[in-house]
């Protein structure tokens, strides 16, 4: 017998598994905080971690992968498109991705794309995400909160227009502005916003990593890390991802000059 699931029933039961995940982890990464090995400020310094600084140095080689997938902007997925929570936060193509790495997805074919940023990448111990964030002019991200502090988030600016004072991004009630070739690290528990009031695109590789903490926390955050890549919520989002995969692909093979 084969059973038929609806879109809005898988939805729903996502949305119900994210709830019950969210209220699990808060509990225990008030635990795990106090073995944080690094500090629990909204902000932190970008020497931090050490791996930050090659990212730096090859800003420009990331940049001009970034620009090839630019030229497909329009077909690039909106975030709430690939991960349906967000559609609490976003629910227009106003913020669109490029993923190149989620809890254990990796896009191979992105990633074949963009082979130094993926090179890069794969350098970074602890990694659990990684994608180009794009913002379209006007964009404004509200406030919210990430679920789990057992990661830090990484931005680093490829493309910030002028005037940089009209974009930024506020952490905990602490504002930075992003600044092309520089870095911003963050904890993403804080509340936190985003906006883009110029009149052009600003694009961070945007990276999520594993917070340093000391043992038994550091094992525990890992296997939680493990739980949620595992959890419906990734899946469908891979699912989704890979059905974007397939079209954009098609998509690019209709362009003049494509190979195959």
């Amino acid at each position: 017998m084969c059973l038929f699931v609806s879109s809005d029933v898988r939805e729903r039961a996502v949305d119900v598994f994210n709830q019950a995940g969210a209220f699990v982890l808060r509990g225990v990464e008030r635990l795990l905080l106090r073995s944080s090995l690094v500090p629990t400020t909204p902000f932190l310094a970008t020497d931090t971690l050490g791996w930050i600084g090659d990212f730096e140095r090859n800003w420009k080689v990331i940049r001009s992968e970034l620009d090839e997938v630019l030229d497909y902007q329009d077909a690039l997925p909106n975030f709430q498109d690939i991960s349906t929570d967000q559609a609490s936060i976003t629910n227009d193509d106003g913020w669109k991705t490029y993923f190149f790495l989620a809890y254990g997805f990796r896009s191979d074919a992105n990633a074949a794309r963009c082979p130094e940023t993926a090179r890069l990448l794969e350098g970074v111990p602890g990694l659990t995400t990684a994608f180009f964030s794009i913002l379209a002019p006007g964009k404004h991200i509200p406030v919210h909160r990430g679920p789990w502090r057992g990661v830090l988030r990484y931005h680093l600016a490829l493309r910030v227009p002028e005037p940089v004072s009209a974009a930024g991004i506020e952490v905990g009630g602490e504002t930075a502005h992003w600044e092309e070739g520089h870095s911003l690290l963050f904890d993403d528990g804080y509340e936190h916003r985003a906006w883009n009031d110029t009149e052009g695109v600003r694009v961070v590789l945007f990276a999520d990593v594993l917070r340093p903490l000391s043992r038994p926390a550091d094992l525990i955050n890992r296997a939680l890390i493990r739980i949620i890549g595992a959890s419906p919520f990734i899946q469908d989002a891979r699912g989704r991802h890979e059905e974007w995969e397939r079209r954009f692909e098609a998509i690019r093979q209709t362009r003049p000059g494509a190979a195959g």
